[in-house]
């Protein structure tokens, strides 16, 4: 095994961020909005559906990471060693 589970984890949490920041501009409107009255900002959609691009976001990530997995141990995409020599 090339690499361990922490590893694998942690590899695991950056492409979920990377997919999240890639799936939340989706299903916004680009509409002209009037000015806001309630202290809300212009940019702010008005159903984020947060919870949907979250779950998107998951199996889109366990997509990402797959592949990535497999990458690494046919080594197309070695990891360097970091590990100090004894």
């Amino acid at each position: 095994m090339p690499i361990g589970p922490v590893t694998m984890f942690a590899i695991y949490v950056v492409c979920w961020w990377v997919v999240l920041f890639t799936v939340l501009p989706l299903g916004t409107s680009q509409e002209v909005h009037e000015p806001p009255t309630d202290g809300t900002q212009w940019g702010a959609p008005k159903t984020p559906n947060l919870k949907r691009k979250f779950i998107t976001t998951t199996w889109v990530s366990a997509l990402v990471w797959l592949l990535v997995m497999v990458l690494v141990f046919i080594g197309w995409m070695p990891l360097p060693d970091l590990a100090p020599p004894v």
